[in-house]
């Protein structure tokens, strides 16, 4: 007797007409709930108040935070991008400012070597930027970009600001090296311009920090030198030309001889600030020849 072979179970399925007719039983109680939505006061109404309506404010809720949380992170990128903009623009302008404040400090200073040409206009004279300074604060020893290639030579007057910076010490083929007037080793033979009275100007850095140098010598019998005189190199100097202004007398006492008065000048070039000089290409011994 053969052995007897198990049955497979038939699954169960429901038919697709009912599932069309599930599908439309719940479309028309959809559709009654809805009619029944829209009449006040019905049992309906009242469930769906307390049961769709919160979850519909929820839903509101939680789609009207992350359209806010869209727009602020919008407007954050806008004000970055905004921000970033003005930052371009600030340093832009910071940049014009600091060109135009080099620009205006340019043109004062060659307004001032203008006049200063206009105003020893009998002499020849060759323009110069200065490339190198002194160890300290002032410019009282500096180095300029023109040499004997130029023409220049030693012991050629320098100008600058409103008068007598110094001389030319050393000389290569583009620089030469200036001593000004205010170094401790500088000694100008000038005279009192209103009097002619002569004396002897001195550098002296020690006294810059007061903003002058020292004078001795001043043979004022008269007493008619008083504070604020021009001084001006004297026509007796050895190596400056006569008649350049040194600066103005800003004190003055009589000597312990009671013969001779001293005091201090205050220079008329300004040797914190330099940039640009006058080279007068004439020198003392030829124009006495």
């Amino acid at each position: 007797m053969s052995p007897r072979v198990p049955q497979k179970k038939e699954k169960f399925t429901i038919p697709a007409k009912y599932w069309m007719l599930a599908v439309l039983i719940i479309c028309g109680i959809l559709l009654l709930v809805t009619f029944l939505v829209d009449i006040p006061n019905t049992p309906a109404n009242v469930v769906v108040g307390y049961t769709i309506v919160p979850m519909q404010k929820g839903v509101t809720a939680v789609g009207s935070f992350f359209v806010q949380r869209k727009e602020m992170l919008t407007t954050i990128e806008k004000l970055q991008k905004e921000n970033e903009e003005l930052r371009t623009e600030v340093n832009s302008l910071t940049d014009e400012n600091i060109q135009l404040k080099q620009e205006k400090f340019e043109l004062l200073s060659l307004r001032e070597l203008f006049e200063l040409d206009e105003q020893y206009s009998d002499y020849e004279k060759v323009g110069a930027r200065v490339i190198a300074g002194g160890t300290g604060n002032w410019f009282d020893s500096f180095t300029i970009d023109k040499g004997s290639n130029d023409g220049l030579e030693a012991d050629m007057n320098v100008l600058s600001g409103s008068g007598l910076c110094g001389r030319i010490v050393a000389v290569g083929p583009n620089w030469a090296r200036v001593l000004a007037v205010i170094d401790d080793t500088s000694n100008v033979s000038a005279q009192v311009l209103s009097t002619s009275d002569r004396l002897i100007v001195s550098g002296d850095l020690e006294s810059m920090k007061e903003n002058h140098i020292r004078f001795t010598d001043l043979y004022d019998e008269e007493n008619k030198v008083a504070v604020g005189d021009k001084v001006v190199t004297s026509n007796i100097s050895d190596k400056f030309l006569p008649g350049i202004l040194i600066g103005y007398i800003s004190s003055i006492e009589s000597d312990p001889n009671n013969l001779t008065k001293s005091g201090y000048i205050t220079p008329a070039v300004d040797f914190k600030h330099m940039s640009e000089v006058l080279v007068v290409t004439e020198m003392k011994q030829a124009t006495e020849e």
